[in-house]
């Protein structure tokens, strides 16, 4: 599908016959998406733009798609904006949304502080990306539905991009974009929203027992989902570690400055966020200003771990983090509250197994073997890793083209988007968003993957320029 002009496979010239960059994205979900809006807004000269995906439509990625009517982006619209010159951007658009306004008029003049539903903010994300389009008669931009199954690098030093069907797209730059792996494209039998894949298509109605698997804030999106459907059996909730999302302040937790400098060894790390978070309560603020705080300088302190202390947070500490930073508004934190103390949804801790038709084995703490736990359905509501042996990611590491990260989540690569092989960077090749999971801490929040398309797209700037020149 061709969105605006239209170029030919492995013919890199303009319609002025002057040859122009072309770009490819692997990856259509949100981390495409504001791949290209950066490069639109950034690249000043002409350029072609592939962006490639099995799904045929924009959708979101896993943060995104499919989301329910009424499912909430767990952060506020002040840290939402896809415009790196102005931080109100998606406040602003929310203001011009006449229907929006009217449905919540208390919080006019602005709605910064607000949360907003995730289908909006998709909207907002798709109309930046239509807005930047608009204005580059000089670009052209192809999709194509397929699964990207090698990148290699050619002789002369561009890349070939292969699906398997067709030639081979000859690209000057390609930015992986597959937020946490590439998926293939979904079948008849499973349902294509990404981290909520059923085992089994039964009516809810009669269900008595439904599990999902998982404890972040997908898994209460999906529990919130079943009981607005009216499903009234047993839920339970099971995860390895059984740590749910831990809720926002009422409003805006600004971070707060902490009393001396953040230990650089892991052991020493928790015992001080304790401290300070009690510190804080004690003197009337609240612990997420000290995490938010922490998590401005937990890149640099990642960065500086030795990889045996990586793996050893991977093991015990991740789980925690993330409930604390991955949070949920102060209504639905509340509301989850009511849901586990009523009994009709228990939380469990326990390492999934495999699925059958009747339920999922489980290793619970402290047994040797597995149990197995009936239910109608279970479905899992956790992130899909990067699978490392897949392509086209396993044939940029058979070529020498990327490596994995020290923990094997994904790739490894640096905040401007560069995948690196050992302390070198590969010429014209990023990854951008939750793929660089491993190397930067929160690379899978909306903040921080704005803030690496438009560092990418810097560099990007500078070798299109440069090849315009050489053209």
């Amino acid at each position: 599908m061709t969105i605006h002009g239209s170029f030919l496979p492995q013919t890199p010239f303009g319609s002025d016959g002057v040859s122009v960059p072309r770009i490819a994205i692997v990856g259509r979900g949100f981390s495409g998406l504001m791949s290209a809006i950066a490069l639109l807004r950034r690249v000043r000269t002409p350029f072609e733009l592939l962006m490639l995906d099995p799904h045929p439509e924009i959708n979101g990625g896993q943060a995104l798609a499919g989301a329910q009517i009424g499912a909430i982006l767990n952060s506020r619209v002040r840290d939402l904006s896809v415009a790196d010159d102005d931080a109100d951007d998606f406040d602003t658009w929310l203001r011009g949304n006449a229907s929006f306004r009217n449905a919540v008029s208390a919080a006019i003049p602005g709605f910064r502080q607000i949360f907003v539903p995730k289908g909006m903010f998709s909207d907002y994300a798709y109309q930046r990306f239509s807005d930047a389009l608009a204005l580059r008669h000089d670009v052209s931009i192809r999709m194509r539905s397929e699964l990207v199954l090698s990148i290699a690098r050619r002789s002369d030093s561009r890349f070939a991009v292969a699906t398997g069907e067709g030639p081979a797209e000859i690209c000057d730059i390609v930015v992986l974009a597959t937020g946490y792996g590439t998926t293939r494209k979904p079948t008849p039998s499973q349902p294509e929203t990404p981290g909520a894949t059923a085992i089994r298509a039964r009516r809810l109605a009669p269900c008595p027992h439904i599990v999902l698997l998982g404890t972040g804030v997908r898994v209460v999106d999906r529990l919130f989902q079943l009981r607005d459907e009216g499903y009234c059996g047993r839920i339970t909730l099971l995860s390895a570690h059984g740590f749910l999302p831990r809720s926002h302040t009422r409003f805006a937790a600004d971070p707060m400055e902490l009393e001396g400098e953040i230990p650089r060894r892991l052991r020493d790390v928790v015992p001080f966020l304790r401290h300070a978070c009690r510190a804080a309560e004690d003197g009337g603020q609240n612990w997420q200003s000290v995490m938010n705080a922490f998590r401005k300088q937990a890149r640099s302190l990642w960065r500086d771990l030795p990889a045996q202390e990586k793996r050893r947070f991977n093991r015990h500490l991740r789980a925690i983090y993330d409930s604390h930073r991955n949070r949920l508004p102060e209504p639905h934190y509340l509301r989850l509250m009511r849901e586990l103390s009523t009994g009709g949804t228990v939380l469990r801790k326990g390492r999934a197994g495999a699925f059958t038709n009747d339920g999922v084995t489980v290793r619970w703490p402290g047994e040797t073997r597995e149990g197995f736990m009936a239910a109608s359905a279970v479905i899992d509501c956790r992130c899909a890793a990067p699978d490392l042996a897949a392509p086209p990611l396993s044939t940029l590491m058979q070529d020498g083209l990327a490596m994995p990260d020290e923990l094997g989540l994904g790739v490894l690569v640096n905040a401007h988007g560069e995948v690196l092989v050992g302390d070198q960077a590969t010429a014209n090749l990023y990854a951008v968003g939750p793929l660089g999971l491993g190397s930067l801490p929160d690379i899978d929040l909306v903040p921080e993957i704005v803030s690496q398309a438009y560092a990418a797209a810097g560099l990007m700037t500078q070798t299109c320029t440069a090849l315009a020149s050489t053209g």
